[in-house]
């Protein structure tokens, strides 16, 4: 099943495929999930974007990993 990064609803169970973009909407879902201070930055997209098979739950997790604070 595509997804519609730009429109889709997003949620934690939504799978990171290979036609993944960061596009204004995951940055929504991003900043809502992970708060305000949210920001792409390129070593993130790149673990993003790694071919390990990942959900956005994972990709939240991971951001919060690396931003204790």
């Amino acid at each position: 099943m595509n997804i519609d990064w730009h429109s889709s609803s997003l949620t934690r169970s939504t799978i990171v495929d290979k036609d993944y973009k960061n596009t204004q909407n995951v940055h929504r879902f991003m900043v809502n999930e992970c708060g305000p201070d949210f920001r792409f930055d390129r070593e993130f997209m790149a673990w993003i974007r790694n071919d390990v098979p990942k959900n956005l739950g994972d990709v939240v997790d991971e951001w919060k990993r690396r931003h204790p604070f």
